[in-house]
């Protein structure tokens, strides 16, 4: 199991076995990843475009009652101090804040309120889409799906057909971290457990709602762990489909609990060549998988520049706002000029998109002559150029 003898199967096309994925991982230069994530991004699209979405991430309520030791961004049920439910009003005006700036779509998610169940959620998606019904609601992650059942003392795929049905378009993947019972167990032991997580996303593609997955590494999970997640994704998404993308990023330790306890243990923030090397692997083992997006929050918008090389052909959302990671210190709003500068610098073409990976700026899909002349290096071949 050569690291020469992987490169060739996965250059003719061929699907790598979690061992295989490990041993690339563990063995193989960063040279030798990004030519093969590269191939396959080109190979499942052939046009030098990468995309973007105009979005909001809005989270209605920071009260949660996980205790998750990786967050920095959540309340316990009775901090009056920092806890809080947003009321519909303000709501309002973040919505229509996003609309007037051109956003097409809200990421919704939160806390684990112990008093708010489905009905709370239903009314607030009602009026949302009676208010605004062509805006897309990507919302509710597998865990508050999970929670919400106990809460209103029903069946996770009811809450899902409760939600849909009154405008729930998609679901976020958020709350995976690491599919891995026992990483869970030390990070997040009240959080919905692996088999819970994947069971509500199979839930949901069975009722026709597409979804995305994510992962959350550089804690205290090891990199076969990180493997066996990746397993567990391409696994439903065989069965299902219903995946739309996948999204990687690196944990943050600012202001929470896990973050002191490994830093005071002489633990290191994993690096950009870290995030790198996962993400490539990520993009060469989910062969079933079509769009892969940076992670340009947590990496910064020069580091996800260069991942558009390593596999990525999205980078991700232009946020009008953004909560829980820079609660934990990492902050990185980029406005749509940055986005389209740093895409065309990677050698791409800008592309808005919505949630299906439609393009829906008035560009079309297709590079418009001369519009990949002086995008940087990386479009000739001499190397990867990146913003100052």
């Amino acid at each position: 199991m050569s690291v020469s003898g992987i490169a060739a199967r996965v250059l003719a096309g061929e699907r790598l076995s979690p061992a295989e994925a490990l041993e690339l991982h563990e063995q193989a230069d960063p040279a030798t990843l990004a030519l093969l994530a590269d191939e396959v991004r080109r190979r499942k699209h052939p046009e030098p475009i990468v995309t973007y979405i105009v979005d909001r991430n809005l989270n209605p309520t920071n009260v949660c009652v996980t205790d998750c030791s990786f967050c920095a961004f959540y309340a316990r049920p009775k901090d009056e101090e920092k806890g809080y439910v947003l009321d519909r009003e303000a709501i309002y005006r973040k919505v229509q804040e996003t609309v007037e700036a051109g956003g097409v779509q809200i990421l919704m998610q939160g806390g684990h309120h112990p008093r708010l169940g489905v009905e709370w959620f239903e009314e607030l998606f009602r009026d949302l889409k009676e208010r605004w019904p062509d805006l897309h609601l990507h919302a509710m992650s597998p865990p508050e799906i999970v929670h919400l059942a106990h809460v209103s003392r029903i069946s996770t795929e009811q809450v899902l057909a409760r939600l849909q049905a009154a405008g729930m378009d998609s679901m976020p993947g958020g709350g995976a971290e690491i599919l891995v019972e026992s990483v869970r167990e030390r990070i997040a032991p009240r959080k919905a457990t692996t088999d819970e997580w994947l069971r509500v996303m199979e839930e949901a593609h069975g009722l026709g709602m597409r979804t995305t997955a994510t992962m959350m590494f550089g804690h205290v999970e090891t990199v076969a762990d990180r493997i066996e997640h990746l397993d567990r994704l391409r696994r439903l998404q065989d069965r299902t489909g219903g995946f739309t993308a996948f999204i990687d990023w690196t944990f943050q330790p600012g202001d929470n609990p896990l973050g002191r306890e490994l830093l005071a243990a002489g633990w290191a923030k994993s690096t950009h060549a870290e995030y790198f090397r996962t993400t490539a692997v990520a993009r060469v083992f989910l062969d079933n998988f079509d769009n892969l997006q940076a992670s340009f929050v947590t990496q910064g918008a020069e580091a996800a520049a260069i991942a558009l090389r390593l596999g990525c052909n999205d980078f991700g959302s232009a946020m009008l706002e953004e909560n829980v990671v820079s609660s934990a210190g990492c902050f990185e709003l980029v406005a749509v000029e940055r986005i389209e500068s740093c895409i065309r610098q990677a050698g791409f073409v800008p592309r808005r998109r919505n949630q299906a990976y439609e393009i829906i700026d008035e560009r079309g899909p297709a590079p418009l002559p001369g519009e990949l002349e002086n995008c940087g290096a990386a479009a000739t071949g001499r190397g990867m150029a990146v913003p100052a």
